[in-house]
């Protein structure tokens, strides 16, 4: 991708995603690659607007950090307030998906069990596992050392009856 200023080439969405916005929006539509180009180039070059628009409306409000309040009225001020409305909804979402991954992530302290209590739970759980797992190589050993005995065993019966039946040749060589 040939860019005029050769930092800017760090600054684009990835062409992965676009490309999969475009699938996901036209299914059933082929895009030329310099069409997703110019849409990849678009989308940056847009992004870089409504951000440098808020980035100067945040100054002028003396703050020093992006709000979306920052970005909406970046949108009006640019011509965008036709866009307003589904931004304020996709910023809900965000929001609603944001406070329902901090619930999942405060369900332990929700559980009113203290961190004491329940690391002493884990490392009890831990020497519980160790135990069978002891406990297990213990019998697999046993079994391995019984299976190593009968075949001792069955060697040394297998070598008593090769005696036996070489003997028996030998005494009925010296009956002949």
């Amino acid at each position: 991708m040939a860019s005029s200023s050769g930092n800017d080439d760090d600054l684009t969405i990835p062409r992965a995603a676009i490309n999969k916005m475009i699938k996901e929006t036209l299914p059933n539509v082929r895009v030329a690659n310099d069409a997703r180009e110019l849409v990849v180039n678009c989308c940056t070059e847009f992004i870089h607007l409504i951000s440098s628009e808020a980035n100067e409306i945040c100054n002028k409000s003396e703050k020093k950090t992006i709000s979306p309040e920052h970005v909406i009225n970046a949108l009006e001020s640019l011509g965008f307030g036709s866009y307003i409305a589904e931004v304020k909804d996709v910023l809900q979402e965000c929001k609603t998906v944001a406070l329902k991954r901090r619930k999942a992530s405060s369900r332990l302290e929700n559980l009113g069990i203290p961190e004491e209590e329940l690391l002493r739970q884990q490392q009890e759980l831990f020497a519980k596992a160790r135990q069978q797992q002891a406990e297990l190589a213990q019998q697999e050993w046993l079994q391995m050392q019984q299976a190593a005995q009968q075949a001792q065993l069955a060697a040394a019966s297998a070598s008593a009856a090769q005696q036996a039946g070489s003997s028996q040749e030998e005494d009925e060589e010296d009956d002949v």
